[in-house]
């Protein structure tokens, strides 16, 4: 559970909800006509601009700005010169015993495709492919939740204009002017809401969480690279330390943090 998300989501909410019942009753921004405008107007521009099944499965993408469970690059750094290390002693089929332990699936596919002796050009390239397309569709997802933080204001517009022009054919009714003139504010101001705390800080994080992980993909495949080329594991240490920053690094593959777990 990534708990800076629920913090980010409770601040903000928390802010406005306690400056909007500062200023009047909450009731006063409750217009369900606004928010069918709004909602109704993002998800179906979003589903003009996308195929149907990329924006269905973009919300399961969407969890991972919330529920975000990774392999630390430590952890990950330990194991592969654990690996090196039982490379250079019993060769590279012994790790066979060991992958049904291997948490980390990425892993566990470069470390099966070792032990089934294929040529390190061969191996480069179907994980590398794979990384790829993994960040394509991690671009994917995040670029429809930019795009519905775009769409969001403009329907908001569009639903003040539609108030707007509600308001301005009953003007020579006044008492039927509130109405209108709440749904062309209040969907102004759901689009911005919308936009601006749920649509694009979520584009952001899933952007955020998509750098992580393709960071630790390629930490993995060079990994695998250096211990198919036989590499020491002093010098696969040094080579993967080189993906973290210096002050999250330890000797000793990394024994430092396990030791610690323990």
């Amino acid at each position: 559970m990534d708990i800076t998300t629920f913090i980010g989501i409770l601040v903000a909410g928390s802010l406005v909800i306690s400056a909007i019942l500062m200023g009047g009753s909450g009731l006063w921004f409750v217009n369900y006509p606004s928010l069918m405008i709004v909602i109704g107007g993002t998800i179906g521009a979003t589903l003009l601009n996308y195929p149907l099944s990329e924006v269905l499965t973009v919300f399961k993408i969407a969890k991972n700005a919330f529920l975000h469970r990774s392999e630390s690059a430590a952890h990950l750094i330990t194991l592969l010169v654990d690996f090196a290390k039982k490379a250079r002693r019993e060769g590279i089929l012994s790790f066979e015993a060991q992958l049904k332990d291997v948490r980390e699936p990425f892993l566990n596919k470069g470390l099966q495709l070792a032990i089934d002796g294929m040529e390190s050009n061969a191996i480069d390239e179907i994980m590398a492919t794979e990384i790829q397309f993994i960040e394509e569709r991690h671009k994917l997802g995040a670029e429809i939740f930019l795009t519905m933080g775009t769409f969001a204001p403009a329907v908001g517009m569009l639903g003040t204009i539609i108030g707007l022009v509600q308001m301005l054919m009953q003007m020579e009714d006044p008492s039927q002017i509130g109405a209108p003139m709440a749904v062309a504010l209040l969907t102004t101001f759901y689009g911005v809401l919308l936009a601006n705390l749920m649509f694009i800080p979520i584009a952001g994080k899933l952007r955020t969480r998509s750098k992580q992980e393709i960071l630790l993909k390629q930490l993995v495949l060079e990994g695998i690279m250096s211990i198919q080329a036989g590499d020491n594991h002093r010098i696969v240490e040094q080579k993967l330390n080189a993906f973290i920053a210096p002050k999250h690094r330890n000797s000793e593959g990394t024994k430092g943090e396990e030791g610690k777990k323990a």
